[in-house]
């Protein structure tokens, strides 16, 4: 069977060479590139390459080199018109029935081609005749110039129902061809087809070899019906799945890494005039899944750029739930708005180039526009109302092919539920434990509240998040570069820091265990990796040596930040003035809880893993008992503090209770 060149193309638009590969060789990403090891030849080191982009791969060893349809053949040693059957199937596109269909359609196709080629001439010519002066003068008053127009090859389509027609007539095309083309308006009852496009600014849309196969018409007349007249559906034109432009923003997208999708033509080239020339422009419509297909094989995470208004906002939230189940590992979108009232040409003409820049580098990733689009759109003030938030959000996070992907979506709409839930609900009463008959905390009860496990260790250090009952006399403000600092640092981890600051002599005895300490501050890391180094080359390390040399490194505000640090009356192991056996035991413990915790949060990390990949009832109690795990280990910690602060002096830390 005799396949067209255009329908061959087609598939090949629509399926990336690294998908058909990706089957039997293991890809990992290499700048542009895809690499891996040769399916024709074996090898250690890769040099296996495939590049989207291009539409082709390479074999460096055995020389092999093709595409998608030689790939099959050479792999699976099918003949070519079951490779391209195969790939047809998955692309979604009809096979042809016959070999003399297929070449009266590729007839056809040459004949539109060559019809429209010659309407875009013809257009252009116009621009230049005395008809086209308003045309003219409109694209002066946008600011274009004629290097741009000539580019574009935007022309102008005269106010006449026959010029074009009798144009093309005088060229040899037949009046049926014109209307297939959908450059005449024809049918039963219009006794005499006509121009479609008349008194507008013509815009050429092209296929990714160039090829004009449709046009756009701005509207002269402002009481026009449409400022805006798309081609119809033709043979060569589906307008859900192409974009305005893309053919030479392509190039630059690849050599960028950014490609911006705006909403029409003049926002196109008026980007395109201010140095932006990888932007492109659905046609009329709203954004569709095969346009985001097209704009993922130019870069894996694509700018859509929208008004400012309610408008644009409506149009981004539409393209959430287009892109949403299409999402891959590594391939998203990004959003970015324009200032209220303006569109890109508004806003390059009245702020500059800069202005735009500046846009274009606030983008807002797909995870934030759906959560913010969610959570306005209907009230969540009561427990009822947030649970009405989650099932939506479970509803269309499920709507996610790829299971990595959905997965990572639903954990982190998770947790900003969990956010939500804490910031707007008022306190409520907490668990109690019962710590033995007759023993009183400071009230009637013999209860003592246990906080959440999260909350001591994972407070920042600010004297407003500890509670009132634990506090020392706030000490002075700090700088606002500390309080910076201050918020990636946890209470416990500092605690350990500063007891090795007071009391360097427990680093003899606790070395190793310090080194495998795995702190979420990366300045606690790099404070104790130094603290580390300084023990190993110096014989004999107190305090005063310890903090004169910390003093003459980059990390001085870490330790002032470390010596701030607001603790427990049971905490006082680390403070300068407690003895010896003071420090040894409360040290001990202290780092005997956070490798206790950080264990179990390991853990429960992959048990949640295990949960999202099978689902099965053993994974969902292994959670839970995690979870009671790390909540038993929280009341201890919150037991210990309350009972050293109401023990008398001879019974706290340093005095045999440990």
């Amino acid at each position: 069977m005799r396949f067209s060149p255009n329908f061959l193309d087609e598939i090949r638009a629509r399926i990336p060479v690294s998908q058909v590969v990706g089957r039997k060789v293991s890809l990992k990403k290499k700048g542009r590139e895809f690499a891996g090891l040769s399916p024709f030849k074996v090898e250690k080191t890769p040099s296996f390459f495939v590049n989207d982009q291009k539409g082709f791969y390479h074999c460096f060893a055995s020389g092999e080199h093709g595409d998608i349809f030689s790939f099959l053949i050479k792999t699976e040693g099918l003949e070519f018109p079951e490779a391209v059957e195969r790939l047809a199937a998955e692309a979604g596109i009809p096979m042809p029935k016959t070999q003399e269909r297929s070449q009266e359609q590729e007839d056809e196709r040459d004949r539109l081609y060559r019809l429209l080629e010659a309407s875009a001439r013809f257009f252009q010519d116009s621009l230049s005749t005395s008809t086209g002066a308003e045309a003219r003068r409109y694209l002066e008053k946008r600011g274009l110039a004629r290097e741009t127009i000539s580019s574009f090859r935007i022309g102008y389509a005269p106010n006449s129902r026959s010029a074009l027609k009798d144009h093309l007539k005088a060229k040899g095309f037949a009046v049926g061809d014109m209307a297939l083309a959908g450059m005449e308006i024809s049918g039963p009852e219009i006794p005499e087809p006509y121009d479609r496009f008349r008194n507008r600014v013509m815009f050429p849309i092209t296929d990714p070899k160039g090829r004009v196969i449709a046009f756009g018409g701005r509207a002269l007349d402002p009481d026009a019906p449409a400022k805006y007249l798309n081609s119809p559906e033709t043979p060569l034109f589906h307008k859900g799945h192409v974009l305005f432009n893309a053919q030479a923003a392509r190039p630059l997208a690849h050599e960028r890494g950014r490609v911006i999708a705006v909403e029409g033509y003049m926002d196109v080239v008026a980007l395109s005039e201010a140095g932006f020339g990888e932007a492109v422009a659905p046609l009329g419509t709203a954004l569709t899944e095969e346009q985001i297909k097209l704009l993922w094989r130019m870069v894996e995470e694509p700018i859509l750029c929208f008004d400012g208004d309610s408008a644009g906002r409506k149009a981004a939230f539409r393209a959430i739930d287009t892109a949403l189940p299409h999402l891959k590992p590594g391939f998203s979108v990004r959003f970015a708005f324009l200032p209220e009232g303006l569109d890109p040409d508004d806003l390059i003409r009245g702020q500059g180039r800069d202005a735009m820049a500046a846009v274009l580098d606030k983008t807002r990733p797909l995870i934030e526009m759906l959560w913010e689009r969610e959570e306005q759109s209907q009230p969540n003030a009561t427990p009822e109302q947030r649970a009405a938030l989650e099932q939506r959000l479970r509803a269309l996070a499920a709507t996610i092919a790829d299971p990595t992907v959905r997965s990572h979506y639903e954990r982190d709409l998770r947790d900003r539920l969990f956010a939500l839930s804490r910031a707007l609900s008022p306190a409520r009463a907490l668990p109690a434990v019962k710590v033995g008959p007759g023993r009183r905390f400071g009230s009637a009860s013999t209860f003592a509240p246990v906080p959440d496990w999260r909350a001591r260790d994972r407070a920042r250090i600010d004297p407003r998040a500890v509670h009132q009952k634990f506090r020392k006399p706030e000490p002075e403000r700090a700088s606002a570069e500390l309080s910076a600092l201050s918020q990636t640092i946890r209470p416990r981890e500092a605690l350990i820091l500063k007891a090795l600051l007071n009391h360097p002599f427990l680093i003899d005895d606790h070395a190793e265990d310090l080194a495998k300490v795995e702190f979420a501050s990366p300045a606690l890391s790099s404070l104790r990796d130094l603290v580390l180094q300084l023990h190993a080359v110096t014989n004999s390390l107190d305090t005063a040596t310890l903090r004169s040399q910390l003093s003459k490194s980059g990390l001085f505000k870490v330790v002032d930040l470390v010596a701030r640090t607001i603790t427990h009356t049971s905490d006082r192991f680390a403070e300068l003035e407690a003895s010896a056996a003071e420090a040894e035991a409360g040290f001990q413990h202290v780092l005997a809880l956070h490798q206790r915790q950080d264990g179990l949060e390991r853990t429960l990390d992959a048990a949640q893993e295990a949960w999202h990949r099978d689902c099965t009832q053993d994974a969902e109690e292994r959670i839970l008992e995690i979870k009671r795990q790390i909540a038993q280990l929280g009341a201890v910690e919150h037991f210990d503090n309350a009972e050293q602060t109401h023990l008398e002096p001879s019974k706290k830390i340093g005095g045999g209770s440990l």
